[in-house]
């Protein structure tokens, strides 16, 4: 049986703690500012925040890694898992190579933020229209604020909100999306049982 609901699983809780820990994060980067830090401020060694965000991202890509790679062996769901393996790559990079690292933190940032925004548009394909309409118009949201991002246009939200426009849609994806592959095993196992 393909393990999606441990997918899923594993997305929700890479997914959950870097929400968490990134806002824990913020606490210890003294006057952090959300509209005018980068999030990735918050991976500077330099201040205590480094120690909760860059073990929280590099988690999150992990984790989210091991769930693609289980779709990808048990699904016909290849273009998304590939897309997801490659955001995943660049988020475990996020918490390796911080800002200090310019060229290497910029690549896997992109990866990050791109591939996610391309899996959560792709995934239209693979999921149910209702839900497929949502998470395309997530994936559309933070691919559009990328591009505005890298145009240096902020709408007036700073570079660190017009940088969260992109991460919080792709993250919104991931929590619909883990959801559905949690709900449809379970579904399937209910439907077992009354058989």
């Amino acid at each position: 049986m393909c393990p999606k609901s441990k997918a899923g699983t594993l997305f929700f809780i890479g997914t959950v703690q870097f929400l968490i820990l990134m806002i824990v994060a913020e606490t210890q980067y003294p006057g952090y500012s959300p509209a005018d830090n980068y999030i990735s401020d918050l991976g500077l060694w330099q201040y205590d925040s480094a120690y909760i965000f860059n073990p929280s991202v590099f988690m999150f890509g992990f984790l989210g890694a091991i769930g693609s790679y289980m779709l990808l062996r048990c699904t016909d769901w290849k273009w998304l898992s590939i897309l997801l393996i490659l955001s995943s790559i660049g988020a475990m990079g996020v918490g390796v190579f911080n800002e200090d690292v310019d060229g290497l933190h910029f690549i896997v940032s992109a990866m990050a933020f791109g591939f996610g925004a391309l899996a959560a548009i792709s995934s239209y394909w693979y999921l149910p229209s209702k839900i497929g309409v949502i998470v395309a118009v997530l994936g559309a949201i933070a691919l559009i604020a990328m591009i505005l991002y890298g145009t240096d246009t902020f709408l007036g939200l700073g570079h660190g909100g017009m940088e969260r426009m992109i991460l919080y849609p792709i993250l919104g994806w991931l929590l619909l999306f883990n959801g559905y592959l949690i709900g449809e095993e379970e579904k399937a196992d209910e439907n077992q049982k009354t058989v």
